[in-house]
């Protein structure tokens, strides 16, 4: 039954909403994940590059995060309630238009939309559930949701390849129907008649139109560039200069407004400022990494869509063992040093990976992956409670959309870099590669004349096997490069996160200035 006055449920209530609300977080994980591993098949299903085929991570990615900073003026003017079940709705039905989609542009459209509908479902299903539970039980609460959320990076990669080797792509869309549709019903059933109050607001049109633009803009000039040549195309320089001028533009607006879309004068916090840049390149560095090694291990090591999500598993999985323990105990240990533990563990992840051998074995592959497993479950709790540390309650809702706003940007950004980066390094180790193999080469000429002999092979055949092996060997080089580099870059985040002020009680609100 439900408790009228406090507005908390008890009972099958309280279970089955929250199971609604943890659907609808999972569904909005999920899409951010499903597709990583599906980029092949999808590009060869619809005719298209897999360097192309990125826009169906990016377009979402991008949407959701110019939506992120709105989610507090819908939440407010139509409740909290009807904000949550409408986006809930939506996802659900532009998740129905991806799966039927007929070429990449349209894919990448409805994917648009897709992520421009999901900003309020992971901040809405939150705080509904805190909402449905007493005061005593919010740490219940928060632990469906955070292990609900950690079961996106682990579902999202085996069930995006299995589905693509067992059925057709558009089933990695359409499998979000029924559950929205679940979700949708169950909180509204339930949920309808405890609506937060609504007011109306005024809403910063100027600051959203041109933030829209510059996040566009340079979305397109990060996927557009390596294909047309960066700024030897027209189209790349126009584009260029709209997000520059857009960006200025939003910049001075939203410091000006007396009621901004996006709160920046939060960046006036040391511990926000540096707690979310810190947090952003971090995740970006992740999020990065997650894109590229599917990529690498379906298009050059002939890994399936299914085994390729199974290398990522144990990263999820290590990282909800280890959530129960966290919840317990995590509250008791300085935050900073939390964040610490995160980004060596990232960083070693990323080092381990650097050392793969080119024969490596599944085992090499996930090895690195339950390392990685112990930063996740550590990182976003640390960080948040680094970055709201001083905050009154008051702007709490604004720092959180804004920090959500710049780890999804930054994620999205970053899939396009690492992607170009990638080829390009891989173009550059192949030319040097080509340099020493040449005919005239006497290890090439003995190698040739093995295959020759002992296989059977024309000079074709030779040709073709050595040509195979050095477009594989220069994708080693370059992930290995990648790897290095992020190892590195997530160590230099530790300096940023002894640069803030110590959260009390487990990154509470206390004195950062």
């Amino acid at each position: 039954m439900a408790d009228a006055e406090a507005g908390h449920l008890s009972g099958p209530a309280l279970g089955l909403t929250a199971f609604a609300l943890a659907l609808g977080t999972l569904m909005q994980v999920l899409d951010s994940t499903i597709a990583n591993v599906s980029l092949p098949t999808i590009a060869g299903y619809l005719g298209a590059a897999t360097h192309d085929a990125t826009w169906v991570i990016t377009a979402f990615a991008a949407a959701n995060g110019v939506t992120v900073p709105l989610t507090g003026w819908l939440m407010g003017r139509f409740g909290i309630v009807r904000t949550f079940t409408a986006s809930v709705v939506l996802f659900t039905i532009t998740s129905f238009l991806c799966g039927v989609s007929t070429s990449l542009p349209m894919l990448v459209f409805f994917r648009l939309l897709q992520g421009g509908v999901s900003g309020p479902m992971i901040p809405g299903s939150q705080a509904l559930l805190i909402a449905i539970f007493p005061p005593e039980r919010r740490a219940v609460a928060l632990g469906i949701w955070s292990i609900t959320a950690l079961v996106g990076p682990v579902a999202g990669p085996i069930l995006g390849g299995y589905i693509c080797d067992n059925y057709h792509w558009s089933w990695i869309f359409f499998i979000n129907v029924p559950v929205g549709v679940i979700s949708g019903l169950v909180t509204w059933r339930f949920m309808r008649k405890r609506e937060s109050p609504t007011r109306r607001l005024p809403i910063d049109t100027i600051g959203v139109t041109l933030l829209a633009i510059w996040v566009g803009a340079l979305q397109c000039v990060l996927d557009l560039g390596e294909n047309d040549d960066w700024f030897n195309s027209r189209t790349v320089v126009v584009l260029s200069v709209v997000a520059a001028i857009a960006f200025a533009a939003w910049l001075i607006w939203e410091l000006t407004d007396g009621h901004p879309a996006v709160d920046l004068s939060l960046f006036r916090k040391r511990n926000f400022a540096l707690g979310t840049v810190a947090f952003t390149l971090g995740y970006a560095l992740f999020f990065g990494n997650n894109l590229i090694l599917p990529l690498w291990l379906q298009q050059q090591l002939a890994y399936n869509a299914t085994w390729a999500g199974l290398v990522s598993a144990p990263s999820g999985a290590v990282a909800i063992l280890m959530a129960p323990l966290l919840t317990r105990f995590g509250s008791k240990i300085d935050a900073r040093v939390m964040a610490t533990v995160s980004f060596v563990a990232f960083g070693v992840s990323y080092f381990m990976r650097a050392a793969y051998p080119p024969d490596s074995d599944f085992f090499t592959f996930t090895a690195p992956l339950m390392v990685q497993g112990v930063a996740m479950s550590i990182f976003f709790v640390s960080m948040l409670n680094i970055s709201l540390a001083g905050l009154p309650p008051e702007q709490i809702p604004s720092a959180t959309g804004l920090s959500n706003f710049a780890r999804i940007t930054g994620s999205s950004f970053a899939a396009s870099i690492f992607t170009t980066g990638w080829d390009r390094r891989e173009s550059l180790h192949q030319t040097r590669l080509a340099d020493t193999s040449s005919p005239y080469s006497q290890v090439f000429s003995h190698s040739a004349q093995s295959l020759s002999q002992g296989r059977w092979l024309s000079d074709h055949q030779v040709a073709g096997v050595f040509g195979r092996q050095l477009i594989g060997q220069s994708y080693l080089l370059s992930s290995i490069e990648i790897f290095w580099i992020c190892g590195w870059l997530s160590f230099a985040m530790i300096a940023l996160v002894w640069l803030t002020s110590r959260p009390t009680g487990g990154g509470g609100h206390a004195g950062a200035e």
